[in-house]
């Protein structure tokens, strides 16, 4: 370890970094200076609706949350936990789009989703299938968490305490909620949420308090009568706002973090936890994602990209890099995307090593590896093989692919660069079904023709030890002979441009001398031969 990788030079950094993980981290500092009272850990929390499956989002927000739980760690040795609350004892409000048999489901509407059979068949509610789903989803991307389920928590006592104490302060709750609703919804709303014990449906009703400190309400259900019973034991659950703030205070969470579209939630929900008693947790709210239209993405739309989509097509590192970048600004996430988010994740990765302690703290990968960044570097950018599949056609092959490294790259082979090639799998996925049907090579016009003439002879003279950078130089002379001031176009771009859409059937592309070097000399001549018989 270097020196100023030592523990206390790392914690020294870590309280002047601006990367947000820290910013965010110091809050948990300042909001316990001498650690929290009983040595009890800090506790970390994130959210999950088990009405529909897990999703981008949900791998976002417990992905950026272990980024400020880890970045707390090298500020503080104190313990910590973080939980992944599932609401499954909310109501069923609507069918979800992406689940079989909803015909079935819609018969329950309004019931607990613990209550309510499994469309899919295979377990014992809709509820433990999106549970298991989480718990799969989020297992196989090594997160720590603990999972915790409303259900389990409202039957088996353990909210009972705290809701007596919504009870006992049910008109102040009331008196921060009603001035939030339109006129009809003040008119029947109620922090808690009694369950009837005809339908076993979450009713929406107005609750009286007979005996805050039994725990025991009174309702009209449904049919028309008079219901007294209790509110503990899973006979009742709260209102969300109410039910967030609760478990703030009854769980003790210290930090939790939500999207943009929730901030009047957690402006009243905080003012409620207040009222309760207790602290509200520190955190921030992140932006949305967009999708490639600008607007707002929608599990029920089905805008936007799935997480197997994404990881169809780039590895997981490069959705956290995507994730972990400006949080709190909008940014659009589609397919475009993913090439670039590769990358940039591979050009961090490879500064890391040589940057001072200051500057890695603010690298992304810092915070996607917990500081243990691999050492494997890459010969060849996710770009440049983008190219290389995008010319050698749709049925090109991975072992295709590594015959052409393995005369770009001496020692390329899977077993040295394992890194590389499963990137070589996501590249044969993307090209495949984005490069591909979008290429179209041109015929070359007017100085293109001797100009691409020139580079064939060019080419046609190399000496088999030519590098990628003596290629690039002859490609760059001949396009300034050609495209600068001794030919009829203004700027050397333009050269390039013709090189990509003549050889390569795209308008943006890599360096032409490493893509020559690495698709080979000859096999880029036959590319020169073809795009000349085009004219």
């Amino acid at each position: 370890m270097t020196d100023d990788l030592r523990p206390d030079a790392l914690a020294s950094a870590a309280l002047e970094s601006k990367a947000w993980p820290f910013e965010e981290a110091r809050k948990l500092l300042k909001r316990w200076p001498d650690g929290k009272p009983g040595g009890d850990p800090i506790l970390f929390e994130t959210g999950y609706g088990p009405s529909g499956l897990p999703h981008i989002g949900t791998f976002n927000e417990v992905l950026r949350t272990t980024m400020v739980r880890n970045a707390f760690h090298a500020l503080s040795d104190q313990k910590t936990r973080l939980i992944a609350f599932s609401d499954d004892m909310d109501g069923l409000r609507k069918v979800p789009d992406n689940v079989p048999n909803g015909a079935m489901l819609a018969e329950h509407l309004g019931k607990p989703l613990t209550r309510i059979p499994d469309p899919f068949g295979k377990f014992d509610s809709f509820a433990a299938h999106n549970n298991a789903m989480l718990r799969q989803f989020l297992d196989r991307f090594g997160f720590e968490y603990e999972f915790v389920s409303s259900t389990d928590y409202y039957t088996g006592g353990r909210f009972d305490e705290a809701l007596k104490g919504v009870l006992r302060h049910y008109q102040g709750i009331m008196d921060v909620m009603l001035p939030t609703l339109r006129a009809e919804r003040r008119a029947t709303y109620s922090p808690v949420l009694p369950v009837s014990p005809t339908t076993g449906v979450v009713l929406q009703v107005p609750v009286e308090v007979i005996d805050a400190a039994a725990g025991t309400i009174a309702f009209t259900d449904a049919s028309g009568e008079r219901i007294v019973q209790s509110a503990l034991g899973g006979q009742a659950k709260l209102q969300w706002k109410v039910d967030w703030a609760m478990r703030w205070v009854a769980l003790g969470v210290d930090y939790e973090m939500a999207g943009k579209d929730l901030i009047d939630s957690v402006v009243q929900s905080s003012k409620i936890a207040r009222v309760l008693g207790g602290r509200p947790p520190e955190g921030f709210n992140y932006e949305m994602f967009l999708d490639e239209k600008g607007e707002k993405i929608s599990k029920s739309k089905g805008n936007g990209l799935s997480l197997d989509q994404w990881l169809t097509y780039g590895p997981e590192e490069s959705l956290a890099f995507f994730a972990y970048r400006e949080p709190k600004k909008a940014k659009a996430l589609h397919f475009g995307v993913i090439p670039r988010a590769v990358d940039d994740y591979w050009q961090f990765r490879g500064n890391y090593p040589t940057q001072p302690i200051a500057q890695r703290l603010g690298n992304p990968v810092h915070h996607i590896h917990d500081g243990k960044v691999p050492e494997e570097t890459l010969p060849i950018t996710f770009g440049l093989l983008l190219n290389l599949v995008g010319v050698m056609g749709g049925d090109a092959t991975r072992e295709q692919v590594w015959g052409y490294l393995a005369n770009y790259v001496p020692d390329a082979s899977p077993a040295t660069y394992p890194a590389l090639d499963r990137l070589i799998g996501h590249a044969l996925a993307y090209a495949r079904d984005f490069v591909a049907p979008t290429l179209h090579r041109r015929a070359p016009v007017g100085v293109e023709v001797p100009a691409l003439q020139r580079l064939d002879a060019a080419l046609a003279a190399l000496p088999a030890a030519a590098s990628a950078e003596d290629i690039q130089n002859i490609v760059y002379e001949i396009g300034k002979a050609s495209f600068g001031e001794a030919g009829g176009f203004a700027e050397l771009r333009d050269w390039f441009k013709a090189l990509y859409e003549t050889l390569l059937g795209t308008s943006q592309g890599p360096r032409m001398g490493s893509f020559i070097a690495l698709y080979g000399v000859e096999n880029s001549r036959r590319l020169i031969a073809e795009a000349l018989a085009l004219g």
